[in-house]
C-alpha cells in the first residue's frame, strides 16, 4: 500500500510529482483556497493519467487556522494510514503552516529540492499523547472561560492546589508543562502571573490538532 499525501497546492506544481517518484502514492489530498482551486483541478486532471485518486480539500478562513484543521480531519478520516505531507507545493506561508501542522500531529513530511525530495526531521510527536488529563482539564477552562489573571485565579476555578496548577503551567525536570510545550504563555511575577492560551493551544483545543 502507499501513502497517503497531503499537498498545498501553490506555484509549484512540479515538485508533486517529484514526490510521487519519490514516494509510493496510493491517494492525493489537494488543499486549496479559493485562488488557487482552478489550479488544483488542472492538477487532478494531470494526476488522472497516473490513475491516483486525488481529493481537493477547498479552505476557508484564516490560513494557519484552515490547514491545521483539513489536516487534523485528513488524519481522522485516513486512520491508521500512511500519511505524508508534501511541503514543497505551496507557497512560503502554506510551508510553514502545513510543516507545523505535520509536527503538532506527528505526520511525517518532506520537502523537494531540484528533482530529489528530502523527508524533513519531524518527529512523531502529538500532544494529545503527552498531555495528562489535568492539563487538557486546565487548557479546556481556559478556552471557555477566557481566565486567567493570575495562577491563584486559575488555582480556585479549577478547584486545583496552588502547587499543582503551578506545575503544569510551569513544569519541572522530570516534565514539561504547558507553558514550554508552547500552549500558554505567562507574564509577570510569582502569583502574579497572568496566563493566556497561545494560538497552538487554541488550536488543539478546538480540536484541529488531532
Amino acid at each position: 500500500m502507499g501513502n497517503i499525501v497531503i499537498a498545498p497546492v501553490g506555484e509549484n506544481s512540479d515538485a508533486l510529482f517529484v514526490g510521487i517518484r519519490e514516494f509510493p502514492t496510493e491517494k492525493i489530498v489537494l488543499l486549496s483556497n479559493k485562488s488557487y482551486i482552478d489550479k488544483a483541478n488542472s492538477i487532478k486532471k494531470d494526476l488522472e493519467k497516473f490513475k491516483i485518486p486525488v481529493q481537493i480539500k477547498e479552505m476557508e478562513g484564516e490560513l494557519w487556522e484552515s490547514t491545521f484543521k483539513a489536516v487534523a480531519d485528513i488524519k481522522k478520516i485516513e486512520g491508521d494510514k500512511d500519511i505524508l505531507i508534501n511541503v514543497a507545493t505551496g507557497d512560503r506561508i502554506m510551508q510553514c503552516a502545513a510543516t507545523s501542522a505535520a509536527f503538532v500531529n506527528g505526520i511525517k513530511a518532506f520537502n523537494v529540492a531540484g528533482d530529489k525530495a528530502a523527508l524533513l526531521p519531524v518527529l512523531k510527536f502529538n500532544y494529545y499523547r503527552i498531555l495528562t488529563d489535568k492539563k487538557l482539564d486546565i487548557l479546556k477552562f481556559m478556552y471557555k472561560n477566557k481566565c486567567c489573571a493570575s495562577l491563584d485565579e486559575l488555582s480556585k476555578k479549577t478547584k486545583m492546589s496552588l502547587p499543582l496548577v503551578s506545575y503544569h503551567i510551569n513544569g519541572n525536570l522530570k516534565s514539561e508543562g504547558l507553558k514550554e510545550l508552547g500552549l500558554v504563555e505567562t507574564s509577570g511575577k510569582k502569583r502574579k502571573v497572568e496566563i493566556n492560551l497561545t494560538r497552538l493551544g487554541k488550536l488543539l483545543i478546538e480540536g484541529y490538532i488531532s
